[in-house]
């Protein structure tokens, strides 16, 4: 890896930590851009997320005043969706190479279209657990019953990840009772938390660019703090539709580069 590499990846890294703050999805820009440095797919997707754990966690953390009450069901909750992320660490590592490289455009397609989509996903998520008696509000939290829906998206989030925050975010609103604020710490730490056993399980099993992966985790903190000054300017909605416009773009390019 040269210093152009550093620099670059250093930049993706600080690019991606703003987007993260703004409106969520830096796997969109920093999964590409480990891809540029010539490692291989497979690599690059779990060095990516390696790079991206303290990200989440330093969200969670900052806004630690948000959480709801952790009790046993909140505990059961985030061991349902550690096993999820492992299952789909665990398929991903048994992916052929040539499979996933075309799996590259879909995944990355179905990110974009989370975030373009990602408040009406939420409102129906929504919907769907008040219908089902579900959701619960006045400050009462519900996590056992979402677990059935929390699981087989964080083995989504062991296998690629990008997006999965439009999904765990829309899916614990239904556990916080609509309160925006606590579903979104939540979702950090639940995130942040199943991110870093997969990092782990990716370490012990040698599948980790750590030069890239630890230069780009450099500029992730640095970004999410020009992100939250950022914020204060750039409406939200106005982050998600320059991320989506990228994302297509990207989509786009890959589709070309690994189907034609």
């Amino acid at each position: 890896m040269d210093l152009l590499h550093i620099a670059f990846l250093l930049f993706a890294g600080i690019i991606g930590g703003a987007i993260s703050t703004l409106a969520g999805g830096a796997a969109i820009i920093t999964f590409p851009a480990l891809l540029a440095t010539g490692i291989s797919p497979v690599i690059a997707s779990c060095s990516n997320l390696v790079a991206l754990v303290p990200g989440n966690l330093l969200s969670g953390y900052y806004d630690r005043r948000q959480l709801p009450p952790l009790g046993r069901s909140f505990a059961g909750m985030v061991a349902a969706s550690i096993a999820g992320a492992l299952a789909g660490a665990t398929l991903l590592m048994i992916t052929p190479e040539r499979v996933f490289a075309a799996l590259i455009p879909l995944l990355l397609g179905f990110a974009t279209v989370l975030f373009a989509y990602s408040g009406r996903i939420s409102a129906w998520l929504r919907a769907r657990g008040e219908a089902r008696g579900e959701a619960r509000g006045d400050g009462d939290h519900n996590w056992g019953t979402i677990i059935g829906w929390l699981m087989p998206v964080s083995v989504y989030g062991g296998y690629f990840g990008a997006g999965l925050g439009v999904l765990v975010l829309g899916i614990l609103s239904v556990g916080t009772g609509g309160d925006y604020r606590s579903a979104n710490v939540t979702k950090n730490v639940v995130v942040g938390i199943n991110s870093g056993v997969v990092a782990i399980f990716f370490a012990v099993n040698g599948v980790v660019a750590w030069p890239q992966a630890l230069v780009m985790m450099a500029g992730v903190p640095i970004g999410a703090i020009l992100g939250s000054h950022i914020a204060r300017v750039l409406p939200n909605e106005a982050a998600r539709w320059l991320l989506v416009s990228i994302g297509a773009l990207l989509t786009t390019a890959f589709a070309w580069r690994y189907w034609f």
